[in-house]
This record gives structure tokens, C-alpha cells and sequence, in this order.
């Protein structure tokens, strides 16, 4: 990577902590007080907020193109608009299908993970993330449950996996040997995490000793909260030592109850995805995806024929911007966007935050919560 220095002036950095940000060859290389350095390249921030680039562990697909569909021409289509509204590492998301649409997607996936540094202009991939392959079919939502499986001992083995990165799995755990699974999951280094279930709270406490830890878009395609009967959502509430995702576009849930599980939780234990599918960026219209129409309409999408949800047309941008406004703090909210994502994967030790060495993948965010800057590996994007 040819050497490159900037210098991010009078960066909000948390509450309360202005700083300048010196960044060379794509990394932190240090956190100063204001007005301290001086370098010929510099972007004056003029006080806005310096986010770590979002990590989006959940993504089905952007800009006209679905993750089951898509070669490595598509995949990079896909990474250049997410890093456009500050997304500089992802997980690609797929739907159950047939085995021979993993092994070309995963195959595209390496494709892309192995292109030189220097030519990587896109948010990174940072794995594969298998949605629903042994759900609930009861708790499909917008899923083809004609691809569904259970698990006998042998499914993982024919399960495509990246050269590098993480694999994540969402899975039912009381289909049949889903506690058998958690527990494949956990010794071949998978991050098992539970949805489309409606299972009970001793199927839950079985997982969890098995290796799952992590819940999957949290309150949706699960059983919700009685106050006799826990549920799903219930049971990953009061257990402290798992952590959930959540789809933070103020419709799949109510921003109210994005508070207060968020901060029943906490965001440290909380982190953001966008669960975006292919229409995401183009706005309202006509889309055909996993084989059904959806319609796309003031920013919801709406399934034909059942008129139910299929993901999000969200960015992390969006959620970032929605938990602001709901009253998170710019350190909650990195926390729920960046790190948090970064440490379920494992990759924490070299991004998710603002910290001398880490990766200098960064998000300036103006008073209007808008993107006003993004710097992905130490350059700047717009």
C-alpha cells in the first residue's frame, strides 16, 4: 500500500472530545489535542462527529443486486454503495437455497476478499453469513422454506465456507438436532446464532450451553414477551451473557421498544444491522426477490402475496441516524454500529473503534446526522 498521511482536524470523537486524528498508511497513528499538527493533506472536520466505519453483519444486497444472485463483479457493486454511506466492512447474508447457489457465492466471495489491498475501493467482506437454512418453517418470514433443513450430523460438511473471515449461521434450535447443531457450530468455528425460532426456554438454555450466544434481528421471526410467558425475545432479554442484533429501521420495530430493549441490553451487547435486500438505494418501486414481488414503498417492503415484511431498505447510515435521534449517545451508538460487530466476529483487535493502530475506516457524521465524510483505510471517499 503506497504510504499516504492525513490529518482529520477537530473531530468530535465522543461527547465532549475534540481531537485530531492523524491517520498514515491506512491506520491510526495518533489522537492529539486541537490545532497540535499540522500535514499538507488534512480534512477539517469543524467539530462533527468522528464515527468508526459501521460493520454490517446482515445484508442481503443493495443497489439492484441480491447476495443468492450475485458474481464478484456484483458483490464489489454491492460494497461500493455501502461504503458510500459509511459501511466499510460487511457480512454477506444468504437466504436458504439450493447448494449449488452457496458454492457460487461463496466462490465469488473469495474472489473478492483476495483482490489486492491497493484496488479495493469497496467496504471489505469480512465473511459469510447463512440465514435461515435451519429455521423454524413456522417462523419463516419472507425465507423459502422448500430449502430448509435439519440437521443429522452431516449438513455443515456440505456448507461452503470463505477462505478467510467469519461464518455466521442463524438457526432454529428446536428443529430437529438443532441443539446438536449449536454445538457442531461451536467446535467448527461458526457463530451460532438463534432465530426464526419460536423455541422454548429450555430449548434456549440447551443452545446456549451448546455455544449459541448471539440472536438474530432481534424481536422479528421469534416469539415476542408475555409477562407470564417469556418467549424468544424474553429469554435473550434476561440471560446477560448473549447479544442481539436489531433492524433499527423504525418499522420492522417500534423505536420505542428499539429503546428499551437497547437499553435493557445495553448497547455494548446490542449491535445494528440493516438486514437490507436488493431494492435498498433505488427508491420506491416493483422488485422481484426469492422468487416473489416486492413492492417498495416510502421506505418499507411489502411482500406479494402476504403483504408481510422482506427485509429492509436501510443502510447502516440510517440506523445510526435513527438511534440518535432517539436519544443514544455518539459512544452507544459506535458501540452498537462498529464495535459491537467487530467483536462478535473477532476482528476488534484491528477496527470497530477510534484507537492508535487500528484500521482508519471512519464516518464523519454533521449535525443533521447526515454523511459528510467517509475514510476507508486512511483515504477519503467523497
Amino acid at each position: 500500500m503506497t504510504m499516504f498521511q492525513l490529518v482529520l482536524k477537530n473531530a468530535l470523537i465522543a461527547e465532549n472530545n475534540l481531537a485530531d486524528v492523524v491517520v498514515s498508511n491506512g491506520r491510526i497513528a495518533a489522537i492529539e489535542k486541537p490545532g497540535s499538527l499540522t500535514a499538507a493533506d488534512s480534512y477539517d472536520c469543524k467539530g462533527k462527529s468522528l464515527f468508526p466505519g459501521f460493520i454490517d453483519i446482515h445484508n442481503h444486497g443493495a443497489a439492484g443486486i441480491d447476495v443468492n444472485e450475485a458474481d464478484a463483479d456484483g458483490l464489489v457493486e454491492i460494497g461500493r454503495f455501502l461504503l458510500s454511506r459509511g459501511v466499510c466492512g460487511w457480512v454477506p447474508t444468504l437466504v436458504p437455497d439450493s447448494d449449488d447457489i452457496y458454492r457460487r457465492v461463496v466462490e465469488a466471495i473469495n474472489a473478492v476478499m483476495q483482490m489486492p489491498d491497493d484496488d479495493v475501493r469497496f467496504a471489505r467482506i469480512l465473511g459469510v453469513h447463512f440465514e435461515g437454512i435451519f429455521a423454524n418453517r413456522n417462523m419463516c418470514g419472507a425465507l423459502r422454506p422448500e430449502f430448509f433443513k435439519v440437521f443429522t450430523g452431516t449438513e455443515l460438511k456440505s456448507l461452503p465456507r470463505p477462505s478467510a473471515g467469519c461464518s455466521i449461521m442463524t438457526f432454529a434450535p428446536e428443529i430437529q438436532g438443532g441443539i446438536e447443531l449449536a454445538g457442531e457450530l461451536k467446535r467448527k468455528g461458526w457463530i451460532a446464532s438463534i432465530g426464526h425460532t419460536s423455541a422454548d426456554c429450555d430449548t434456549l438454555e440447551k443452545a446456549f450451553l451448546a455455544g449459541a450466544r448471539h440472536f438474530t434481528h432481534f424481536f422479528n421471526a421469534m416469539s415476542g414477551i408475555h409477562h407470564r410467558q417469556l418467549g424468544v425475545a424474553g429469554w435473550a432479554l434476561t440471560n446477560e451473557e448473549v447479544t442481539f442484533d436489531i433492524i433499527a429501521d423504525g418499522i420492522h420495530v417500534d423505536p420505542r421498544m428499539l429503546k428499551l430493549a437497547t437499553r435493557a441490553k445495553s448497547p455494548e451487547k446490542t449491535i445494528l444491522i440493516s438486514d437490507s435486500v436488493a431494492p435498498a438505494g433505488l427508491g420506491d418501486g416493483v422488485f422481484r426477490l426469492w422468487g416473489k414481488e416486492v413492492r417498495v414503498a416510502s421506505g418499507r417492503t411489502i411482500s406479494s402475496p402476504d403483504g408481510g415484511i422482506a427485509g429492509s431498505v436501510i443502510t447502516m447510515a440510517d440506523a445510526v441516524r435513527l438511534m440518535l435521534e432517539i436519544g443514544f449517545n455518539q459512544t452507544e451508538v459506535s458501540a452498537m454500529a462498529s464495535l459491537g460487530p467487530a467483536r462478535l466476529i473477532s476482528i476488534e483487535s484491528d477496527c470497530g473503534s477510534i484507537a492508535v493502530g487500528k484500521r482508519a475506516d471512519l464516518v464523519v457524521i454533521g449535525p443533521n446526522k447526515e454523511i459528510d465524510q467517509v475514510i476507508f483505510g486512511g483515504r477519503p471517499v467523497m
